[in-house]
């Protein structure tokens, strides 16, 4: 399974950016799929989490409101809306792809077997 994220870039605060992950090697509608960032010097953290039918949604409080994940299944594509952007939002983010579809949406890094690598995001204050 590998992943490529695109769609990074520098913009303004209150801008926004879409981000995209492709995903090739499997059945994509198998996979949970997320998005993770992480900024210079912090850990990396959960954004927003798809499940596999996207028939459920998950996100950080950080970005609810802001952000919509979705995915398109019949282009192995999750994507990331990301509105109203914040300075606080700069970061690497990454997608990541859980396999575990029967279990229900989770957060942490550990669960997610395979990643993409990452793509900027810059927000000028």
């Amino acid at each position: 399974v590998q992943l490529q994220a695109s769609g990074g870039g520098l913009v303004q605060a209150g801008g926004s950016l879409r981000l995209s992950c492709v995903v090739s090697g499997r059945t994509f509608s198998y996979y949970h799929m997320a998005w993770f960032r992480q900024a210079p010097g912090k850990e990396r953290e959960f954004v927003a989490g798809i499940t596999g039918t996207g028939g459920t949604t998950a996100y950080a409080d950080s970005v609810k409101g802001r952000f919509t994940i979705s995915r398109d299944n019949a282009k192995n594509t999750v994507y990331l809306q990301m509105n109203s952007l914040k300075p606080e939002d700069s970061a690497v983010y990454s997608c990541a792809a859980d396999s575990s579809s029967w279990m229900p949406l989770r957060f942490g890094t550990r669960q997610y077997e395979y990643w993409g690598q990452g793509t900027l995001v810059t927000v000028s204050s």
